[in-house]
């Protein structure tokens, strides 16, 4: 019998041997792999289908995942802000489904960027190039980098990216884009006042870690701040924090 037909899967910074065998997805597994599995496991029994479901190992010792039809976010216009609210709503389902998870004594996570506190385990890189939008379901892929974290820094840096955040922009447009997203998440009033600062933080979080991986060579960070990754998080930092009171104003309640 013929081996299944593989697919390279391309589109991300980081998809080195990620394949598609029929309705599967297939990865190298790393360290975190049992502990990512558990956490996909545990969303499934929540009932949170914007994760693909954990199919084990394959013969060469892959993880396996349900492979989800449907388009990346990423490169797609811009969302508009009833899509930015569903955005926010499937993260706070996320976050509350995850949040009575309790990890494997054993857990191994690859979590990049120190998070601000610890409450719960998110996935650290919620953004257009991880969502896929299909016919009837939207799905966040690429759950390695998941780990401990809190609702709050996964919500901070999904508006960076879903809004766009970024140089050039226009910050009034952006501010209404911004509520949306995080009146889809329902925030409290103290969330509302929290958020800010932690969306200048985690954005330059991404900067520190690639302009440090510069000096160290650690990859794949390094290559991408030599592509140019670490001037446009540079500069998307100077902006958020440049209209802060602009985004404090838009989440206010007043």
């Amino acid at each position: 019998m013929d081996a299944p037909e593989e697919q390279p899967l391309t589109g991300g910074n980081v998809a080195a041997g990620v394949v598609r065998v029929g309705d599967t997805v297939r990865k190298p597994a790393g360290p975190w792999r049992p502990a990512v599995e558990a956490l996909l496991d545990h969303l499934s029994s929540r009932g949170f289908t914007a994760a693909p479901r954990s199919l084990g190992l394959d013969d060469r010792g892959r993880q396996v995942l349900e492979f989800v039809p449907g388009r990346l976010a990423h490169g797609m216009p811009d969302l508009d802000l009833a899509s930015l609210g569903k955005v926010g709503r499937i993260i706070r389902e996320l976050h509350d489904a995850a949040s009575d998870f309790e990890p494997p004594p054993d857990a191994q996570w690859q979590v990049v960027i120190p998070p601000d506190r610890v409450e719960l385990i998110c996935h650290h890189d919620l953004a257009p190039w991880n969502l896929i939008i299909g016919d009837d379901r939207w799905c966040f892929i690429d759950w390695d980098g998941a780990g401990p974290g809190s609702r709050l820094w996964d919500l901070a840096y999904a508006i960076k990216g879903f809004v766009p955040l970024e140089a050039g922009r226009n910050p009034v447009e952006d501010a209404s884009r911004v509520r949306a997203l995080a009146d889809g998440y329902n925030l409290t009033a103290q969330q509302r006042l929290e958020l800010p600062p932690l969306m200048v933080a985690h954005t330059r979080g991404m900067y520190d870690l690639l302009r440090h991986s510069a000096h160290t060579g650690a990859q794949p960070w390094a290559r991408l701040y030599a592509e140019g990754h670490g001037d446009y998080w540079g500069a998307a930092t100077d902006y958020i924090e440049a209209n802060l009171s602009l985004w404090a104003g838009a989440l206010s309640d007043d």
